[in-house]
């Protein structure tokens, strides 16, 4: 019987082992961008030249000081902590009352409604730049923090609503019917009841909308122009030589630019992980 019961257990060890070495690769592959940033932001320039992959050696903090010293680091970082946590806000007051709307009330156009979310979904920003630009343009707001933070909100509202509105309709529809017996209103429902059951996927909403705002380039180089105004992704550019890479400096920046996203994750990480499957069995 004994035996029996090691073999069974052997042959499961054994079986599992592929599956395993090749989560292990893929998770090689995943941590080796994250390893090669951190190495060459302690590095020398010269050992980097010669040693790029290998650990540094002499392990220097210099280039975290000229990031902040020869760039305008503090002012980018403040720069992207005001459109993030604006684009945030906007987007996330938007689509809540929005997919509430569209899971708790019938109307007519609602699934055309839905439906068009989903469907803007899948538009690659890069094709609204042009127009985007003239509107920008003929109100004002080119060089200007509020342009970003229109366009983010407005690119975060479709995901959020397609988000929220599949853990909405996973709730108990009990809950409502006891609070409407008990006299709450609409808002009353949706502010004491909906949002504290949704706090698992709320805070995935704004983790991973939080991660595109803070990490998106191509818009922010378009509408931010100017040094001053410049987010962090954007500024970190100017670093880059018309003829030589300082990929030390580069990468010290890079690195100071990662830690607020991994700080937001590591502090959300058991809510972000129960939000992922919020929704997807009722």
């Amino acid at each position: 019987m004994k035996t029996s019961l090691f073999r069974s257990r052997l042959w499961t060890f054994l079986a599992a082992i592929p599956k395993q070495v090749i989560l292990l690769i893929f998770s090689l592959v995943a941590i080796y961008p994250i390893y090669y940033m951190v190495v060459t932001a302690f590095k020398t320039r010269p050992d980097w030249l010669h040693n790029q992959f290998g650990l540094p050696a002499p392990f220097t903090f210099q280039n975290i000081i000229d990031a902040l010293n020869k760039g305008n680091i503090p002012l980018w970082f403040m720069n992207s902590l005001i459109v993030t946590i604006a684009s945030l806000i906007v987007s996330t007051i938007v689509s809540a009352l929005a997919a509430y709307a569209l899971a708790r009330f019938r109307f007519a156009g609602r699934n055309l409604y839905f439906n068009s979310m989903i469907a803007l979904m899948v538009i690659p920003p890069a094709v609204l730049i042009l127009p985007l630009f003239v509107l920008m343009v003929n109100i004002g707001l080119i060089n200007k923090l509020p342009s970003v933070i229109i366009i983010y909100s407005g690119l975060l509202i479709p995901f959020s609503v397609y988000l929220l509105v599949s853990f909405f309709r996973s709730l108990p529809p009990e809950l409502f019917d006891a609070a409407a017996i008990d006299g709450c209103s609409n808002l009353d429902t949706f502010w004491r009841i909906t949002l504290p059951l949704s706090t698992p996927a709320m805070v995935t909403l704004i983790v991973v909308n939080a991660l595109f705002v803070w990490n998106e380039l191509f818009i922010a180089l378009v509408f931010l122009q100017d040094e001053t105004v410049k987010t962090l992704m954007p500024g970190l550019t100017l670093f880059k030589g018309h003829f030589t890479v300082n990929e030390p400096l580069i990468m010290a920046g890079t690195l100071i630019a990662t830690i607020p996203m991994i700080l937001l994750y590591l502090f959300g990480q058991r809510l972000f992980v129960e939000g992922l499957v919020a929704g997807a069995v009722k």
